[in-house]
This record gives C-alpha cells, structure tokens and sequence, in this order.
C-alpha cells in the first residue's frame, strides 16, 4: 500500500531504541528513509530518552535536523540549542540521597556525559538479566553504554538531565513516591529488568514537551507532525501528534493513543511507514 506524497512540509520524531534502531543497529533501510524524507523537504529529527551523550555516531549517520534527547529536557535544531532542562538543585539533592538510602545503581545523564560511581560500574552486571550478559546485539548494546560512561566520586556535583537506574532495593516507584511529585517515574525499558528499574525525570517534562519546542521554533502546528515510538515514555508523543504511529507490539496504553502502527526496526518498518504515508516515494 503506498499513497502520494504529502505535499507541505512535516515534522517526523523518531524513538531511537525499538524504532528507529535495533539494540543501537540502524537499518539501512532507515537511514535510506530519513534522507529520502529530508530530499523531500520534510524536516526529521531523533526524539530519544537517551541523553545527547549516549547517542553514538551510527545513530547519526542519516543526518537529521535535530534532536530531542533526554525524554524532552534537551532539544537542538540545526546545532541551535532551544531547550536544555535540568533537575532544580533540591529536586536533585533529594533524589541522590533517595537513590543512595536504597542502594541505587545508577547513573546522572547530561547533554555533555553520563556519570556514574565506581560502584555502579562494578556491580550492574549484578542485577542485568543473563541475555543483555551474552556476546551478541544485546550484550553489545550494553557494553557501549558502559564504555561511555565518566565516573565521578561526587555526583552531587552534576546538573542533572535525567536518571536511569538499574536497581535499587526497593521498587522504583516507591523510591520517586518518596522523593515528591515533581519527579516522575517511568520502568526500564530492558525485558526482565523488574520494578527496582527504570528512570526518574522531571514530571512536567516529557517528549512531547521538546516537540512543542521544536514545532513553535518552525512556525509549524501539532498537524504537522508525524510521531513513531514503541515505549511507555513514547505516550505523549505519540497522542500529542497530527499523526502518531505506535510499534506493532508496543504496550496498550501506548496502541491506545496511536492513530497507526507500523512494523518494528527489525523488519525496516519505518521505510515501509514512510512510503504509505508519502513521505516518501513509494
């Protein structure tokens, strides 16, 4: 099934992780896809809950007009850095003496690095489920974000952007229960993790947040904007779109606010979804 091109100019955000790529592999067919878009005068960019810091080269090679990282708490377009949100200096303090009360295993993530203590390098491999331990995709998917990691003694000393942990002693959600309402919670994305992981952000800040930046910086509208995503933190994103497109198998509460779905980044869905929507020729 294809359609014809779309002929004004849309804003597509791609999810990185289970969309856009594979346990950190791009498709050929998606790079293919995103420059056929952008030759056609749309504008693309990664709308990821990776910081800046742990989106690797590969990742890139497309070449995108800009990037909503961290879940929407930093957005560029064109190299213009338009927002850069971080975690208020109590918001942050409250967090890290929460985190270390229960024995957190974590890391700070920033535009700039992602910093970690010693001790959560040394015992994630603790707490990771036996298939993201075993030399292949996953296991490569796990080690590169390790090897990208800056340990630092004083953490209370990073501004921070976003939180992920990959255990605690207690359920994530209780932990943020305890931390206040102004931070919000979301579970790890990585099959077998459990509830004692996942990432703690600041609860107004979502990414649909770094798109309105991005839109209102274009003089463009919500109708203008195409979406792709597979997680839970893909939900506002998605539902906040002209046109949002869940991952075949993605979480209900994701399908529900989903106009569409598509295939995943396994079978080069996004190529397949770009050529329906005339995003490109088909």
């Amino acid at each position: 099934m294809t359609s014809s091109a779309i002929s004004s100019p849309k804003a597509v955000f791609l999810d990185i992780d289970g969309t856009y790529a594979d346990r950190g592999t791009v498709p050929p067919e998606h790079r293919d896809a995103v420059r056929a878009a952008r030759a056609a005068g749309h504008k693309v960019f990664l709308c990821t809950g990776r910081p800046v810091s742990l989106i690797f080269p590969q990742m890139l090679e497309a070449g995108f007009d800009g990037i909503v990282a961290a879940a929407g708490a930093h957005v560029t377009v064109e190299g213009e850095v338009l927002l850069d949100l971080r975690f208020p200096d109590d918001l942050a303090a409250r967090t890290l003496t929460a985190l270390d009360a229960h024995h957190g295993v974590y890391w700070l993530e920033t535009p700039d690095a992602t910093y970690a203590h010693q001790f959560a390098v040394d015992t994630v491999d603790d707490h990771m489920p036996d298939h993201m331990k075993k030399a292949d995709e996953h296991g490569k998917a796990r080690a590169q974000v390790l090897s990208h990691l800056t340990i630092v003694d004083d953490l209370h000393q990073v501004r921070i952007g976003k939180v992920t942990v990959m255990h605690a002693d207690a359920p994530l959600a209780d932990i943020a229960a305890e931390i206040g309402p102004d931070l919000g919670v979301i579970g790890s994305s990585i099959p077998g993790m459990g509830d004692r992981a996942g990432e703690l952000y600041m609860a107004h800040v979502h990414k649909a947040t770094g798109i309105e930046s991005v839109i209102a910086h274009l003089g463009l509208g919500r109708e203008d904007v195409i979406a792709f995503g597979d997680g839970p933190n893909d939900i506002e994103m998605v539902e906040f779109a002209g046109l949002g497109v869940a991952i075949e198998g993605a979480r209900d509460e994701l399908l529900a606010v989903a106009d569409r779905t598509c295939a995943g980044p396994e079978k080069a869905g996004l190529a397949t979804a770009f050529a329906e929507l005339g995003l490109i020729p088909g």
